[in-house]
């Protein structure tokens, strides 16, 4: 095994790791992303609602979920540990700024730790409170022919169930009866506070800062370096990641916001 922890600690292989993982950290954000996009449905929460019930029971995606949780950790501390390696390497800080280096190559190891501390609140706003607090129940009445919504009610304070979602079908009336743990409400009201929205936003603009620099140096760190498809990756990198992905998310608070 010393040869792996050999490799591990190399300078080259530092970069593999970091590189590994915030690639996959990549693809987690484009899915979570299309998730979230059904707050925008505009039928009370009822597909969010639904998303969130599957996301946190589904076997296969639970287990997923904490090997993610790990992963964001683990790219945010060992991000952190490579920049301090490097910095006490040197012997002395450039005097000169490398003229090829942008503001967010020089400043990723900044952008990481704000983008930490924001999935902690995020965490900590929705996560944890889906989870362990008290988020309150909506009762959804749906035509089951064609899948439109009749009735929304919010229940009674203090209503719970043993299970998020609990469905009753009426076939004389045909329809059914969706009891759901409403996310979409924490959502809303969290999103209501202009501090939160505010703190959503600007995250979102280190998120865009570190992955328009992360995401192409990625694809370099791994060899996948050629002057035929470099223009291609630099291109989705801002396209998508730097500009996409975040404007999506920090639409969301907005969104809440204005309404």
């Amino acid at each position: 095994m010393s040869w792996l922890v050999k490799t591990v600690n190399s300078s080259i292989g530092r970069k593999v790791l970091m590189a590994l993982t915030g690639l996959f950290l990549c693809t987690f954000l484009i899915v979570h992303m299309i998730g979230n996009l059904q707050l925008f449905n505009g039928d009370g929460g009822y597909s969010f609602n639904k998303y969130a019930v599957f996301m946190t029971t589904n076997p296969l995606i639970k287990t997923v979920s904490y090997g993610l949780y790990a992963m964001i950790l683990f790219h945010a501390f060992w991000g952190l540990y490579v920049t301090y390696i490097n910095r006490k390497a040197r012997s002395a800080r450039y005097a000169i700024t490398n003229s090829s280096s942008t503001w967010a190559s020089r400043n990723m190891a900044v952008l990481g730790t704000v983008l930490l501390v924001y999935i902690a609140v995020h965490m900590g706003d929705f996560w944890f409170d889906y989870k362990f607090g008290h988020v309150p129940f909506t009762k959804y009445v749906e035509d089951v022919t064609s899948g439109q919504l009749i009735s929304q009610e919010v229940m009674p304070a203090g209503y719970t169930q043993e299970v998020k979602l609990a469905a009753f079908a009426n076939e004389a009336e045909g329809t059914q009866t969706v009891i759901i743990k409403d996310l979409y409400a924490e959502v809303s009201e969290a999103f209501e506070n202009i501090f939160i929205v505010l703190f959503y936003i600007l995250s979102m603009g280190a998120l865009a800062f570190h992955l328009v620099h992360g995401f192409q140096s990625g694809f370099q760190t791994l060899g996948l370096n050629h002057p035929k498809y470099n223009g291609l990756i630099k291109n989705i990198g801002i396209a998508i990641f730097a500009i996409a992905i975040p404007l999506a998310f920090a639409a969301m608070p907005i969104y809440f916001f204005l309404k």
